[in-house]
């Protein structure tokens, strides 16, 4: 093989992992969760980190809303039936920018919180604290259970021209991974990563 080919190769190879590297920096990713029991409730903490596209964050600066969808399950296999599932949890954030104030706009679950830069947003956007997602009435101290916890985009709540817009491109499509992790009701819950 020639010098030429060989340098050729190495150029092709090396902007596919800069192009890779590039693509997987962006989208949702579950930092930390951890679930406390505080008197007969389950309460969640988590922290995702979340970088948007140039379009996504182009789309905000615009006028566009983002709605982030964060959804929590827990479920207990069962051998003789399907999966029972004892606790289900939604909540959605709220992102905007206001021009006239220079600010973006957070609202969750009845509040409301502004931030300067994007960054700043996105930071409140992916921290979750306090959130009851379990009654201790809903589960058995003697059974076992897989919590489940993911952050998406939700794209149904976007303008009807952008939700076409998004099933033709995949920067739009903007979610964390499911995160599954065995629960105990008795024990601490806590996942790092």
């Amino acid at each position: 093989m020639s010098q030429c080919i060989k340098q050729f190769i190495f150029c092709v190879l090396l902007t596919l992992c800069t192009f890779s590297a590039a693509v997987s920096a962006e989208g949702i990713k579950i930092k930390s969760v951890e679930l406390e029991r505080i008197d007969n409730d389950w309460l969640l903490n988590a922290t995702f980190q979340i970088e948007l596209t140039p379009g996504l964050e182009d789309a905000v600066q615009k006028g566009i809303v983002l709605y982030f969808q964060t959804e929590f399950d827990l479920t207990r296999s069962r051998w003789y039936w399907f999966d029972e599932k004892p606790a289900l949890a939604q909540r959605q954030t709220r992102l905007s920018y206001q021009p006239l104030t220079q600010q973006y706009r957070i609202a969750s679950e009845g509040l409301t919180f502004s931030a300067k830069t994007i960054s700043e947003a996105l930071q409140t956007v992916g921290s979750v604290g306090g959130w009851r997602v379990i009654d201790n009435s809903q589960i058995d101290a003697s059974k076992s259970y897989i919590a489940a916890l993911r952050m998406t985009l939700d794209l149904s709540k976007l303008p009807k021209p952008f939700q076409v817009n998004a099933l033709n491109n995949r920067d739009w499509n903007v979610s964390s991974d499911w995160l599954r992790f065995p629960f105990s009701p008795t024990g601490p819950n806590v996942i790092k990563r």
